[in-house]
């Protein structure tokens, strides 16, 4: 079991001032102040969220939470639920998945209120079956309401990410392959929708355009269709120094030149299995120590037998665009 809580000390200046916002009735969302770091008393693993995450969690939740509360808070709420009445409930997978999103539904709970106590009962990457209690919240019903729906929006929308990796990883096990993300992800979301394809089993491809080098087709029409030039030009760029080259082809004529500059990784796009049996070969035979990725054309239909080309990595673009959110719903208790 995983407690939530937070430690404000180091920055006296970030406390959680909303222990007005539901216990006088009076909202005002400028108030909003999310504590800097979250506490695994269990201690840390490997559904911590790194700093960068946090910090991206921490500006959607603000976002969040501002256009569903606005300045006046939760009307219905405020208007009918007693001031003084507390409540528990549970979050509850009502399909089987796999879990993301908890320490940020727990994070948007104490940024409602304070007074709310979040308790995990799995870590993130834990497979989920219909009826599982995730986590629970109890204290004041005004902000038990008032958190819901955020909560349970990155909740699903987080597992739902995590449980279509998960099924893209299965599809593919028992092969080198890696699963690897892309950028095609909701924007503002990508750090999170990362970490939820990490929860999944799922590898990280670069975050985005300034942390990685991936030369496609696109940068090769500019330069004439050169790419041994464009491998080359990558490298010599300054700041580049340290960074992996990867280069993306779509003939097998083009894996050849790649192949010969011995770029880091190299991008086989839109290729038969025949072609990306004829890659590896020849990979195998000139440069054995590049990477190669097939892209395009990857479902959960066919990757496994683009895995079993021996690619060393498959990249999908639906891990993040297509992902549906897995259902969860909060449960009442008292």
């Amino acid at each position: 079991m995983i407690v939530v809580s937070f430690d404000t000390s180091r920055n006296r200046k970030r406390r959680v001032a909303l222990s007005i916002a539901y216990a006088s009735g009076s909202y005002d969302n400028t108030l909003l102040a999310i504590p800097p770091r979250v506490d695994y008393r269990n201690g840390m693993n490997s559904s911590s969220l790194t700093p960068a995450e946090t910090e991206a969690a921490d500006a959607l939740i603000r976002l969040a939470l501002a256009e569903d509360l606005g300045t006046t808070g939760d009307r219905t709420s405020l208007a009918t639920i007693p001031e003084a009445t507390h409540a528990r409930a549970a979050f509850v997978a009502r399909s089987v998945g796999v879990v993301a999103g908890l320490p940020i539904a727990g994070r948007v709970c104490h940024a409602v209120s304070a007074e709310l106590v979040f308790t995990a009962n799995a870590p993130d990457g834990t497979a989920t079956t219909r009826g599982t209690v995730l986590a629970t919240v109890a204290g004041p019903l005004r902000a038990v309401l008032a958190a819901e729906r955020t909560a349970l929006n990155f909740l699903q929308r987080l597992s739902g990410v995590a449980s279509l990796t998960r099924k893209y990883v299965d599809a593919a096990s028992g092969f080198r392959a890696k699963v690897l993300d892309t950028r095609k992800t909701t924007p503002g979301w990508r750090l999170l929708e990362k970490y939820a394809v990490r929860m999944g089993g799922g590898t990280n491809h670069r975050v985005g355009l300034y942390d990685g080098i991936l030369i496609k087709d696109n940068h090769i029409a500019g330069l004439g269709g050169d790419v041994r030039k464009s491998v080359e030009a990558a490298r010599a760029f300054p700041g580049n120094a340290g960074l992996l080259v990867e280069v993306e082809v779509d003939t097998l004529e083009q894996l050849e030149h790649a192949l010969a500059v011995k770029a880091d990784i190299v991008l086989l796009d839109n290729m038969t299995l025949d072609q990306l049996r004829t890659g590896v070969s020849r990979r195998n035979a000139v440069a054995p120590a590049v990477l190669l990725e097939a892209s395009g054309g990857v479902n959960l239909t066919t990757i496994r037998d683009i895995a079993a080309t021996g690619v060393d990595r498959i990249s999908v673009g639906a891990l993040t665009h297509s992902a549906p959110a897995l259902d969860i719903g909060l449960d009442f208790l008292t």
